[in-house]
C-alpha cells in the first residue's frame, strides 16, 4: 500500500484532517518552521513513514526513538489557560495516528486500490507497531475499522477549526514557493490539496465551513487520479527520494517488489486481533 502514488493524497488528507485538533495543531505551529521549510517537513514525514515501512527492524527501531526523543524536548502553551504541556501527550500522539492510518487507508481503497474489509483490519492492526514507536502504548491503539470508527466517535467533541486550522488550510492551499513556480503551484499541487480536502469526513468539512463535495464525485476523481499515476512505472515514481523501496529491494531481492496483485487472499489474512497478539 505504502508503495502506491495515492499515499501523497492521502498524507496531505491527513495534514487537513490532524489541524482540527485545537491541542495538537498548537503542537506544531508552536514548534514548527513548517512555513519556511515545507518540503524538508514533509520529506521527514517521508522518511519516517518509509523507514518504518521498508527498512530494517534495527532503523525503524532508531526512527522511532529519535522521534520520541525529539517529542520529548517539545512544550506548547494554551493561549487561553497558559497551561504549558508537552507534545508527546498520549492523547495528541494517538489523533495524529489515527489521523495518518485513516487518510492512508480512506483514500487508497476509495481510489481503487484493491482491499478488502478484513485486508484492511489486518492494516490498521499491523500499525499498532508504528504507533508504539513513536511512544504509544499499543494496546490503547485502535486495531480494526470498527475500533478506529468508535475512536473518531469519541473524539468529535474535541475537534474545532480554529486559528492554527486556518492557518494550515490556507498554507496547503497556497504554500509559499519562488514565484517562478506558482503557475505550477496552482496547476499542480493545488489539484491535489484540493482533492485531498475534497476526501475528508463530511464533519471536517462541516467544521472548516465550507460545502462538503457530492461523495460521488470525489469517489470519481479520486479513481481516476489514481488510475493516472499508476499509470506511471513504479521504477520511475521509485526514483523519487527517499527512495526506500529500492533499498528494500536491494536487500531482499527483486522478489520484494511491491505490488497490489501481491496482497494475500482474505483466507490467508490473520484477524487484526491475532496479528496484535501476535505483535505482527
Amino acid at each position: 500500500m505504502h508503495g502506491d502514488p495515492m499515499m501523497w493524497v492521502a498524507g496531505v488528507r491527513a495534514l487537513y484532517l490532524q489541524a482540527l485538533h485545537p491541542r495538537a495543531v498548537r503542537g506544531v505551529m508552536q514548534n514548527s518552521d513548517f512555513r519556511r521549510d515545507a518540503w524538508g517537513r514533509l520529506m521527514r514525514t517521508a522518511h519516517f513513514v518509509g523507514t518504518t515501512t521498508y527498512g530494517t527492524t534495527e532503523a525503524a527501531e532508531r526512527a522511532g526513538a529519535r522521534v520520541r526523543r525529539i517529542h520529548r524536548l517539545l512544550t506548547a502553551t494554551d493561549p487561553d489557560t497558559g497551561e504549558r504541556y508537552g507534545v508527546d501527550e498520549p492523547e495528541l500522539l494517538l489523533w495524529v495516528h489515527c489521523a495518518e492510518i485513516d487518510s492512508y487507508l480512506h483514500v487508497l481503497r476509495r481510489s481503487g486500490f484493491p482491499l478488502t474489509d478484513a485486508q484492511a483490519d489486518r492494516y490498521i492492526a499491523e500499525h499498532r507497531v508504528s504507533a508504539r514507536l513513536v511512544g504509544l502504548d499499543p494496546r490503547t491503539v485502535p486495531g480494526s475499522r470498527a475500533e478506529l470508527a468508535a475512536y473518531f466517535a469519541a473524539v468529535r467533541p474535541r475537534l474545532a477549526a480554529g486559528p492554527d486550522a486556518r492557518a494550515v488550510d490556507d498554507f496547503l492551499l497556497r504554500p509559499p514557493i519562488h514565484p517562478l513556480l506558482v503557475p505550477a503551484r496552482e496547476l499542480l499541487w493545488r489539484r491535489v490539496a484540493l482533492l485531498a480536502y475534497a476526501a475528508l469526513p463530511p464533519y471536517a468539512h462541516e467544521l472548516y465551513g465550507r460545502p462538503a463535495p457530492a461523495p460521488a464525485t470525489v469517489t470519481r476523481r479520486l479513481r481516476t487520479t489514481g488510475a493516472l499515476l499508476r499509470r506511471v512505472p513504479a521504477r520511475l515514481r521509485w526514483q523519487l527520494p527517499p527512495k526506500h523501496i529500492l533499498r528494500a529491494m536491494a536487500r531482499l531481492g527483486p522478489d520484494a517488489r511491491p505490488a497490489p496483485e501481491k496482497v494475500p487472499a482474505p483466507q490467508e489474512v490473520p484477524t487484526a486481533r491475532k496479528a496484535a497478539e501476535a505483535g505482527e
